[in-house]
Parts: C-alpha cells; sequence; structure tokens
C-alpha cells in the first residue's frame, strides 16, 4: 500500500529472464518545464519489451530500466509552460521505458494520437500495434485492394492490428497461428483463411492457399529459418516486411533468390517513423472512422496487477497468450 507521496514501480538493474523484474516504492515524481505527470492506468506489453529485459533488443538496454514504453492513463500534474493539455484529460504515450509504475513522466513529445471511444487498457494497447500494421502495409508495404498477405503471429498483439488494418484495406489475408484457439481469433477478425503455423508443408500450403505462385506481402516475425519459407511462399514482385524476429535466430538471405522472382525485403521500425508528423497525421485519419464505425479495436489480452508484471513477461516469452497484453498499475 502506497501513501500520497509515493508510488510502486517494477525495477531492473541486470537483464535476464522475467524474474529480474523487481517490485518497488519510490517517490512519486514531479514533471519539470514541458513535461506532464500521468496516472498510468494500463501499460500495453509488447515483445520488444521482454526483449529489452532479457538485453536482446534492437538497441543496447540502458540500466536501470523501468519496462515498458506504451501506455495510457490521466493527465494528474502539469509541467510549466505546458499548454493544450489540461489535469483529468486521458492521454497515451510512447516513451520507450517507464511504463510499469503507477505515475509516469511524459515529455509532451511522448503523448501519442488515438482515436476517440478506446478505454485505457484499448489506448495503450494502440500505439505501437496499430501505427506499426499501417507503416507495415500502407507506408512501406504498398498494399493494393485485392492483394494477399500472409500475416505470421496471427493471434498476437500486431498480428490481430494487422488482420483489421488489412480487412480494411480489402486485401486476402492467410493468417497463421500455432493453435485451433489462435487460429480461430484470426478468422473472427477477419481472415479468409487459417493455417497452422506448425504444420511441416506450411510453404506448400500457403502457396496452395494463396494461388498465383504466392502471397505479394508477408509480415515477417519469427526470424532464423522461417524467412527462407517466407521468402519461398512470396510471388512474383513479393514484398518480405520484416518486423520482428522473435525466434532469436539469425537469418541469411542469398541474392540470388530475390533477384529470380523480383522480391524485395524490408525492415520495418516504429520510432524512427514516428518523428514524421504526415505519417502520423495520415494514420489517425485511416483509423479514426473505422474506430468509430466499430470495424476496428484493440484486442485486449490477459490483464495483470502490477505486482504479476514478471509473470505477464514470462506468459508472453511462452506463448501463452492471445491479443495485447496489458499491465494495469493501479489495479
Amino acid at each position: 500500500m502506497t501513501n500520497s507521496e509515493t508510488m510502486r514501480q517494477i525495477w531492473v538493474e541486470q537483464t535476464g529472464n522475467p524474474d529480474v523484474m523487481q517490485l518497488r516504492e519510490v517517490a512519486k515524481p514531479e514533471p519539470r518545464a514541458g513535461q506532464v505527470r500521468l496516472k498510468v492506468e494500463a501499460a500495453g506489453i509488447n515483445f520488444a519489451d521482454v526483449l529489452a529485459v532479457k538485453g536482446q533488443y534492437l538497441t543496447p538496454t540502458k540500466l536501470p530500466l523501468i519496462p515498458g514504453g506504451e501506455f495510457a492513463g490521466t493527465i494528474d500534474a502539469l509541467g510549466e509552460g505546458v499548454t493544450g493539455f489540461e489535469v483529468g484529460q486521458q492521454v497515451a504515450a510512447l516513451t520507450g521505458q517507464g511504463a510499469l509504475q503507477e505515475y509516469a513522466i511524459v515529455p509532451l513529445r511522448g503523448i501519442i494520437p488515438v482515436p476517440d471511444g478506446l478505454d485505457a487498457a484499448e489506448a495503450a494497447a494502440f500505439p505501437v500495434s496499430y501505427y506499426t500494421a499501417f507503416i507495415t502495409l500502407i507506408t512501406l508495404g504498398r498494399a493494393q485492394k485485392g492483394e494477399t498477405v500472409l500475416i505470421q503471429g496471427a493471434a498476437g498483439a500486431l498480428g490481430t492490428a494487422l488482420i483489421q488494418v488489412a480487412k480494411a484495406l480489402e486485401l486476402n489475408i492467410i493468417a497463421l497461428a500455432s493453435t485451433d484457439a489462435k487460429m480461430k481469433m484470426a478468422a473472427d477478425l477477419g481472415a479468409q483463411t487459417t493455417l497452422n503455423s506448425e504444420r511441416e508443408d506450411i510453404v506448400d500450403a500457403v502457396k496452395e492457399a494463396a494461388g498465383s505462385g504466392g502471397v505479394n506481402i508477408l509480415v515477417e516475425i519469427t526470424g532464423g529459418e522461417m524467412v527462407q519459407k517466407s521468402l519461398k511462399m512470396l510471388a512474383n514482385m513479393g514484398r518480405l516486411m520484416i518486423v520482428g524476429a522473435a525466434s532469436g535466430e539469425q537469418a541469411t538471405i542469398n541474392p540470388a533468390a530475390l533477384m529470380k522472382k523480383n522480391l524485395s525485403v524490408t525492415g520495418v521500425w516504429l520510432s524512427p517513423m514516428l518523428g514524421d508528423p504526415s505519417m502520423v497525421r495520415d494514420a489517425l485519419a485511416f483509423f479514426a472512422p473505422l474506430v468509430a464505425a466499430g470495424k476496428l479495436r484493440p484486442q485486449v489480452g490477459p490483464r495483470y496487477p502490477l505486482e504479476q508484471s514478471a509473470q505477464a513477461f514470462q506468459d508472453i516469452l511462452d506463448r501463452k497468450t492471445t491479443g495485447k497484453v496489458t499491465i494495469e498499475p493501479q489495479k
């Protein structure tokens, strides 16, 4: 139990498995000029957060670490000179770290617009997954109506966002997932074809489902030897969008394999794209009417209290979850 001057937070002093995450009580921070203090109601957990704790993310983990970079809540204090925001306003934030605590200091540049009509957990589940889906399929993937897209990890936070965006773009969707329950979830969201990602003949099964020699766009999140299989699933002039490497294994790409079918390979990382105001405006303009019409909704999965943060991270590693895992520090 904390008093009005203190708060709880998750603290990491050394990288490793989720059990390195410690719960501690500290003084509640005060915002400085150009900052707001957010009462964190929900934090959306991404695989990148898990990798940061393990010391395996794209960028080196800076210690000590308060994990989680995507969260939503209510502004409860304003720093000097802050205008355009008010106490009691609900917002979402992307800060790279600092989500897993009851109160967080957020610079104004870290506040991210999300469509109206989302609750705190949905708002916390929105920015990373949905903006990533937008740049993957639209900004970089140049998806066109009627094309076929293959989505790996289709029942996860990013996968469910990709399915909804692909459906809005009127793409033909092939979803890969590892269990019947996860495949059903993908189908319920709009995937026309679902396939078990563990089957031995997955390349042939995808090509048969896609027709015309393969898929036009493939969203690759697995890495390692799966990348070679993914290239074989692509049609002529197909686009391989590499968004992750959950296996942790290195992949080797033979340039000749790209040349033979005029394939392209594009890496996708959200962070630098958020620095483009026009992209953010375009994405929000795309999302807002879909949310308002009930055609797009973040799929919030298991919810955990702050003291169970390590368990939440372990469940993600063990592939036990569907949708977006959220941690609710106020519970």
